[in-house]
């Protein structure tokens, strides 16, 4: 399979290429050709497939014309190899866990994924140095650092806003050493993700070095979180619940998350619709009701991995619908919330459910208590664990959240990060002394 650039101007690539570039030379994010449509048989199965059996069934129909089959069942199983629960709060909404994995984060789906597709394809290359470029608000970095934590031939560069990471979220990615190099910028989410797409641009650089991204503009990145909707409608479907009225709500920052489950709505997944559920940066929401995109710089909330002014995959959203408007606000609803309604919502749910969320979850919780409607399913995407975000959820609840022994090692370690200015050349010279 070919993949195309949603600027429309780059000539189409390979999965590899796609992968190992990252970004397309004119700026826009490669998309599959054609969205394969799986069969009715995989949707008979769905309910009796584990995790590891059903997520390497979907990753056979995405990338199994440019990987060995069998190499491909054996990186995707080994990439999946941690459960994915959904859990029922309330008679007709429920919670897709996604925070069992290493990190405790959604993103270990598709950074683990990624690692293991990017050494496979860089396997016969032992001279070949890859180096990952990664932005994060929170969780995309320590998912990515750890994902590919010692796999040989990859050096992997963590740019992350200075003081606007949890203080645990931090530890999970400046810890680790090894082939693992932190950058603490002196900026937003949004300054790290321009330096990002900066380098990926710049002729010197890439003619030096070999970049490449590991954020959700990286199809290894975005396109495997698709298997955890698919596994959550498997659940829905052992459990006996009626799968014609699924609605789907996601915690939404960069919208790889999203753009994922749109895609494999694409692809058969029976859901009827899905909530992209905004912090106070709420860009996505005002184009849901104006008709325009209007960027801007994000500002900090108490659900820091959603704090983006500039979504990158809303161009892959724009691709997916053909930039009709009208045809993404038929699917796809919108809200907007503050730090006290997202607080609220954490707190009122712990005492009247007992279920603790996490201030992202609760942004998802909170969309589906307004907008479900009578006969329909709700399920939300909790995106990480509580504990990453142990002091605002405390503050919150007044009850103590228990740190995981996983976290609890990660605190132990030394931090070792260097700070720098949201300033290009210095990135780039920077990164030429490692080349």
């Amino acid at each position: 399979m070919k993949y195309r650039s949603t600027a429309g101007t780059s000539p189409e690539v390979t999965l590899e290429e796609a992968v190992v570039k990252g970004l397309a030379p004119d700026r826009g994010l490669y998309m599959p050709e054609r969205i394969p449509a799986l069969p009715e048989s995989f949707f008979k199965r769905l309910p009796e497939m584990t995790l590891p059996e059903m997520a390497a069934e979907v990753a056979q129909a995405l990338f199994g014309e440019d990987v060995d089959p069998a190499m491909l069942k054996a990186l995707t199983e080994d990439a999946m190899n941690f459960p994915i629960p959904l859990v029922k709060v309330r008679d007709n909404v429920w919670s897709l866990e996604l925070f069992h994995g290493p990190t405790l984060a959604f993103k270990d789906v598709g950074a683990r994924f990624m690692a293991r597709l990017l050494g496979y394809f860089n396997r016969g290359n032992k001279d070949r140095l890859v180096n990952v470029l990664v932005a994060t608000s929170g969780d995309t970095g320590s998912a990515v650092a750890n994902g590919f934590l010692g796999v040989e031939g990859v050096r992997v560069f963590v740019l992350y806003p200075k003081g606007k990471v949890s203080p645990i979220q931090e530890s999970q990615f400046t810890t680790l050493g090894r082939n693992i190099e932190a950058i603490e910028i002196d900026g937003t989410f949004d300054d790290c993700q321009a330096l990002v797409k900066q380098a990926f641009l710049d002729p010197e650089l890439n003619g030096k070095m070999m970049l490449t991204s590991a954020n959700s503009i990286n199809v290894a990145r975005f396109l495997p979180q698709m298997f955890y909707y698919f596994y959550a409608v498997a659940q829905l479907m052992a459990a006996g619940v009626k799968t014609d009225e699924i609605v789907v709500c996601v915690p939404s920052g960069n919208f790889g998350n999203i753009t994922a489950g749109l895609i494999a709505k694409r692809m058969g997944l029976p859901v009827k619709r899905f909530i992209a559920a905004n912090n106070a940066n709420d860009i996505f929401f005002e184009y849901l009701n104006t008709g325009e995109y209007r960027p801007r710089p994000s500002v900090q909330t108490i659900a820091n991995a959603m704090d983006v002014g500039d979504p990158s995959n809303f161009a892959r959203v724009l691709d997916l619908y053909g930039h009709s408007h009208d045809a993404i606000a038929a699917e796809i609803s919108g809200c907007t919330y503050s730090d006290k309604e997202i607080a609220e919502t954490v707190k009122a749910t712990l005492e009247k459910d007992g279920y603790q969320l996490d201030p992202h979850g609760a942004v998802a919780f909170r969309a589906l208590e307004e907008q479900l409607k009578p006969g329909e399913t709700g399920i939300f995407l909790e995106t990480a664990h509580p504990a990453k975000f142990k002091e605002t959820v405390e503050g919150i609840t007044g009850k103590e959240v228990e740190i995981p022994e996983r976290l609890a090692a990660f605190m132990k370690g030394e931090k070792k990060s260097v700070e720098m200015a949201p300033d290009f050349n210095t990135f780039k010279q920077f990164l030429l002394s490692h080349k």
